[in-house]
């Protein structure tokens, strides 16, 4: 255990009620049963994930992101644009998968997101894997440096993508120190390695936001994350609702946190990346959507999710 490591006690310490919290949905994108984008179905739940109150992060894992073609991922941007206004922000995906100059990807993915007024959320690439900490402090700082308002970074536990890669403790400090990297998704599954995070930051640099993507233990929030959820698209106006009972220290936070991690544990079992077609499955069963599609490529649970899905809607009371 590392000197960051919390103690249990340390780890209840942190406890925060009445803390206000930075909520951001990672957006399913719906597919119609032919295999096409089902852009009116997208459209209304960017739509309702912002009436409910939470941030839109598209062109995520839970968007496809890394599956779609690069004008897919633009007309996801321009999209989500055109629903949500002129001055609402949004966040959004940056990719460089494969690329033979990854500065070169990010930076031209980077600049499509910025030109519709989004906030770059750096996916990692597996050039990355090789790259020594000071390396990737490097490119972080690079691709940061030249937008306008900073971007977000991302460290994804593999359990999601083989891309995905943990920052050991050197390359998060490292990353600390970069002034437009305004915050990370950390997405280990591990509340260990969160919490770790968390004292790091709270002692280089307190404003930096870590937003928790353990949709395992979404009570993280609790204890000093903030979120970009996949969990998020299944229920946003749940989750806004936990959220204000937490800012208010209202004890109904427990119970609005518990159904929601029910439906958590349901939907994000192994096979991890599967959990998007329990998100689609979800909404069709709440009216969310018309149909279960997902991108063709995207793994499927089996059908009998159904009725166990049913069951986390109707501990919500959506059902």
């Amino acid at each position: 255990m590392s000197a960051d490591a919390a103690d249990l006690g340390a780890a209840w310490g942190r406890l925060r009620a009445g803390r206000r919290l930075h909520g951001i949905a990672a957006a399913l994108l719906p597919y119609t049963p032919i295999g096409d984008i089902d852009w009116a179905a997208f459209e209304r739940h960017v739509a309702r994930t912002q009436a409910a109150g939470l941030d839109v992060a598209v062109n995520m894992d839970t968007g496809f992101g890394d599956l779609l073609s690069e004008a897919e991922r633009e007309a996801v941007l321009t999209a989500t644009r055109r629903v949500l206004g002129a001055g609402v922000r949004f966040y959004a995906g940056a990719f460089a998968l494969g690329a033979a100059d990854p500065l070169a990807a990010y930076r031209e993915a980077v600049a499509a997101i910025e030109a519709r007024g989004g906030t770059p959320v750096l996916v990692q690439c597996p050039a990355m894997h090789r790259m020594t900490a000071v390396q990737k402090a490097d490119l972080y700082r690079t691709v940061a440096s030249a937008t306008e308002a900073g971007v977000i970074g991302f460290e994804l536990s593999r359990r999601f993508a083989p891309h995905g890669e943990i920052w050991d403790d050197e390359t998060f400090a490292r990353l600390l120190e970069i002034p437009k990297l305004l915050g990370a998704k950390h997405s280990s599954l591990d509340r260990e390695t969160e919490l770790r995070r968390l004292a790091t930051r709270d002692r280089g640099r307190p404003e930096f936001r870590v937003y928790t993507g353990n949709d395992l233990a979404i009570d993280m929030v609790a204890y000093g994350s903030d979120y970009l959820l996949g969990l998020a698209t299944f229920a946003p106006e749940a989750f806004a609702a936990r959220d204000h009972a937490l800012a208010a220290g209202d004890v109904s936070f427990l119970a609005r946190n518990d159904a929601l991690q029910h439906l958590g544990n349901v939907g994000f079992r192994e096979p991890v990346p599967a959990y998007k077609h329990a998100a689609a499955l979800f909404l069709q069963a709440t009216g969310g959507l018309a149909s279960d599609a997902i991108h063709p490529q995207a793994p499927r649970r089996p059908e009998s999710d159904r009725e166990l899905l049913r069951d986390c809607a109707r501990r919500l009371g959506m059902a």
